[in-house]
């Protein structure tokens, strides 16, 4: 499970038990993908992570800054 600091967590659907129920928003990594993974023509793609601000939607952003700014950092 990756996330961003503390406060938001992103579950990747391959570790679920259906991950078949949930289509993937974006592709990142590709570059490090198996032969026999097939990406369809119309995905987001991208060779590594992808920058936030430029592909989620503004309301998504907003979300996402509004709970990171709830988030106190543990240290």
């Amino acid at each position: 499970m990756g996330g961003i600091k503390k406060g938001i967590r992103f579950i990747r659907v391959g570790t679920l038990d259906n991950p078949d129920q949930f289509l993937p928003d974006v592709h990142i990594f590709t570059t490090t993908k198996q032969s026999w993974v097939k990406i369809p023509e119309n995905a987001s793609v991208f060779e590594e992570f992808y920058d936030y601000e430029k592909v989620w939607t503004k309301e998504k952003n907003d979300l996402r800054k509004s709970m990171l700014a709830k988030v106190v950092e543990v240290k």
